[in-house]
């Protein structure tokens, strides 16, 4: 068990500081349910394997399926395996996902796209950890945990009769709600950032800076296919374009739409909004204090009141260095 794993939910905010803290918990926890919420492209994946790999289970199988990606007919013998002559095809048995998840984790992705037939053949397995495979009537045990993700809200799903309610209520044992990108203001740069200086090494160029223009842009964009969005935008750029830095002319359509009213509409105003104000007037206030001081945070510090520790730990959030203001006026 290695507490590494929290760290790949990457973010410096309070809402992501409070899901790895969270993670944390339901990891130690003996719950054999967790259930996570999150729109597409929040991290539902890989908040699952941190859970896996910090738990004591850590060691043993993580074993993942999204159940929106199966038919449905193929779906029971993919998760519980079946006997040899079962059906038409079946030539020889075959172990299932939840059985081959045995000692570890099984991560049921898009789970509310069961069918209510298999969901009530995971809530008895949930509640005996015991299971037939298809074609056989000898049950097996298992020691499973289970972690379910889906990005619909359950509840409403239970209430319009597409989902059991007593298989909701064994899910809601513990509960992880994965914030959208949207709503997560001052980590949207420091992510794209890092997935820009990840991807510049994969593709083995210069390292890309984004400039001022775009920085802004990013902020007030809302990030529908949140994280993932921003991974496979910056993807694009990084293997088509020349430039060192990222321009507004890199964009795609998508994202300038955003600039059609000017950015964000006064009464649409949010706490992303502010932070994104705050950080955008301490990045200029900081990078006039170094110019004015060619670079030297002991002395950019003193004049703005601040520690050189304190000034240092801005430098770091902000993603500024110091030394590229070494020379300048």
């Amino acid at each position: 068990m290695t507490d590494s794993a929290v760290h790949h939910i990457l973010g410096q905010s309070e809402a992501i500081e409070g899901i790895r803290r969270l993670v944390r918990k339901a990891a130690a926890s003996p719950a054999r349910t967790i259930l996570i919420y999150g729109e597409t492209g929040t991290g539902k994946g890989l908040t699952a394997r941190a859970i896996h790999e910090l738990s004591p289970r850590g060691a043993g199988p993580f074993v993942d399926i999204n159940c929106a990606a199966i038919p449905a007919e193929l779906l029971e013998s993919e998760l519980f395996g079946f006997e040899r002559g079962a059906f038409t095809g079946a030539n020889q048995k075959k172990v299932g996902l939840v059985e081959a998840a045995d000692r570890g984790t099984l991560f049921l992705d898009e789970i509310r796209e069961l069918s209510p037939v298999l969901q009530a053949k995971l809530l008895t397995l949930m509640d005996t950890q015991r299971f037939r495979r298809v074609g056989s009537v000898t049950p097996i045990g298992v020691d499973v945990r289970f972690v379910a993700a889906t990005n619909r809200i359950l509840l409403n799903e239970v209430n319009e009769g597409r989902f059991r309610e007593d298989l909701y209520y064994r899910l809601q044992v513990i509960s992880i709600n994965l914030p959208p990108l949207r709503e997560r203001g001052e980590d949207i740069l420091f992510l794209a950032r890092h997935f820009l200086a990840e991807l510049c090494q994969r593709y083995g160029r210069a390292p890309m800076a984004i400039s001022d223009d775009v920085a802004g842009i990013f902020r007030a964009y809302r990030w529908p296919g949140n994280v993932r969005e921003m991974q496979n935008l910056l993807e694009r750029i990084v293997a088509l374009e020349e430039a060192d830095v990222i321009g507004r002319g890199h964009l795609p359509a998508r994202v300038l739409r955003t600039l059609t009213d000017g950015g964000p509409h006064p009464a649409r105003a949010s706490a992303a909004d502010f932070h994104a104000a705050t950080e955008s007037f301490q990045r200029d206030l900081i990078g006039r204090a170094l110019s004015a001081h060619a670079g030297n945070v002991h002395s950019a510090a003193l004049a703005l009141g601040l520690t050189r520790h304190a000034l240092r730990h801005q430098l770091k959030k902000l993603g500024l260095d110091p030394s590229s203001f070494t020379g300048k006026s």
